[in-house]
């Protein structure tokens, strides 16, 4: 796979984004032949210096599991090679189905099920110059027709269960730190940007994690409606039978997917195969010659409306807003859905998105917002995009001086929309502030729909799968984070 990364920043460097270290180079062991005489090899100039000759040694590819398991890098997958996650592999699963279904062993074939994300669906359509909602039909029709997917899915509606999980999460820890609990800490720091979390798991461990939100992100949520809920409730399949394909604005999100914790031991499978950016998709149609604006209109399912007997799936989608996104933002409107939920929930204060007032502070991807009820503020929220930003509220945490009590964090600057793996100017080859301007547009061209009033979502709070049980709230919808030791010599790593 060609790689399509942001340039390697270093931790000190003076750039807005978070990237790996510049020495992140998997140690190889180096083979031993057998000479006459041992030691360093010397060769002089004559003028009486020398210079010592080192043994040249290859650089090692790095598979994802290596990546995570070091801690030399800074954050996650900038420059990585990935070798695991691409169009390449899904097409050699797709090329394996077929030579199953030629020899007659069906109880091999995998069946294949794409979920993309927002911001990427905004990115293509800008680049094909269609309005969300005909992007999204003719993406589901090329998934569908071209990679014979069983089904596409928006992980809009696994951003909802993200963001009623955040808000309760917020309150509970809200009400045990008034009561000076000292395991409930705040702020908040949210936690579905997967390069912010590598980069607090790797470089500041313990002290931070216990900030960090414990709600999976909408992607690893949707693995969960995939590989449990969709395997028990639709197929009645084991999860390792279905191959499950995103396609997300950044390449984290492949780390993300990689993560132990979203790995089902017993079954051997990923809640998330493979994860494909914005831009992979684009590469993709550009090496097939397709024209992404000629294909023929595909429909969006709603894992909800799926049963056994598949009879209730058209009049659910007719009844329901199928392209729809949250307020707040092109990186899921966090902020905005804890805040608003929150006021009413702890102060019975009525507060809408549209009565919500930031105030910029350094720079505009650093804003807060205060919740004020009588003169009196009862709740400071913040907005931190970039690795400048992060650093700045990490020290102030660190100084105990942070008097926020949730913060919105995302690893690139000006959030999701603007990732590293989304669609860049043909000219510039970087994402400009007028194409992004035309993608958030877009992003923000259709309804917004609040979480809470999704009866869809409340069907499957109710449902068997969760059932407003703890324990499969928990299994389902959190996880959980790991400090992973530094390691002073790269060369002590064991691989």
């Amino acid at each position: 796979m060609s790689s399509k990364f942001s340039g390697i920043i270093q931790i000190n460097d003076l750039d807005d984004f978070i990237g790996p270290g510049q020495e992140c180079v998997k140690p190889v062991k180096l083979e031993k032949k057998p000479t006459k005489k041992s030691g360093v090899i010397e060769i002089s100039d004559g003028s009486g210096s020398v210079e010592k000759q080192k043994p040249q040694v290859q650089k090692a590819k790095i598979s994802l599991d290596d990546c995570l398991a070091c801690s030399g890098c800074v954050t996650s997958a900038e420059t990585v090679l990935i070798n695991q996650q691409s169009a390449d592999e899904l097409i050699k699963v797709i090329e394996s189905n077929k030579k199953f279904i030629e020899d007659d062993k069906f109880c091999h074939v995998k069946k294949i099920v794409v979920s993309i994300s927002p911001q990427s669906r905004a990115s293509l359509a800008v680049r094909y110059n269609l309005d969300l909602a005909t992007c999204t039909k003719k993406l589901c029709g090329f998934f569908k027709s071209y990679f014979n997917a069983e089904f596409v899915f928006d992980t809009t509606f696994s951003r909802e269960f993200s963001l009623i999980e955040s808000e309760r999460e917020f309150v509970e820890r809200f009400r045990k730190n008034e009561l000076g609990s000292p395991d409930s800490k705040l702020p908040i720091l949210t936690s579905s940007c997967p390069g912010w979390i590598c980069y607090a798991e790797k470089t500041h461990g313990s002290f931070i994690l216990p900030y960090i939100s414990r709600v999976k992100s909408p992607q690893q949520i949707m693995g969960s409606l995939v590989k449990d809920y969709l395997c028990k409730k639709v197929f009645d399949i084991t999860p390792d039978k279905i191959y499950h394909v995103t396609v997300m604005p950044c390449f984290d999100k492949k780390l993300e997917s990689s993560r132990k914790d979203f790995f089902n031991d017993f079954h051997q499978s990923k809640d998330v195969d493979c994860v494909l950016s914005t831009i992979e998709i684009e590469n993709l149609f550009q090496k097939e010659n397709i024209d992404l604006s000629s294909m023929q209109d595909g429909i969006l399912d709603l894992p909800f409306t799926l049963c056994k007997d598949q009879t209730s799936i058209k009049q659910e989608l007719e009844k329901h807003e199928s392209i729809y996104t949250h307020q707040g933002g092109g990186s899921g409107g966090y902020l905005e859905h804890v805040l608003v939920n929150s006021a009413k929930n702890l102060f019975n204060y009525d507060l809408t998105c549209d009565q919500i007032v930031y105030k910029q502070l350094r720079n505009s991807d650093f804003k807060e917002v205060n919740l004020e009820i009588n003169g009196e503020v009862k709740l400071r929220f913040a907005i931190a995009y970039g690795f400048r930003n992060i650093q700045n509220i990490v020290q102030k945490i660190k100084k105990k001086n942070c008097t926020y009590h949730y913060i919105e964090i995302m690893a690139c600057p000006s959030g999701c929309l603007n990732g590293g793996g989304q669609i860049r100017d043909e000219q510039t080859n970087s994402l400009s502030k007028e194409l992004l301007q035309k993608v958030e547009s877009i992003y923000n061209s259709v309804k917004n729909q609040i979480p809470n009033e999704n009866k869809f979502v409340q069907q499957l709070y109710d449902s068997i799968w969760l059932g407003n049980d703890k324990e499969n709230l928990e299994k389902n919808l959190y996880t959980t984070y790991h400090e992973i030791e530094k390691n002073t010599n790269g060369l002590a790593i064991k691989w």
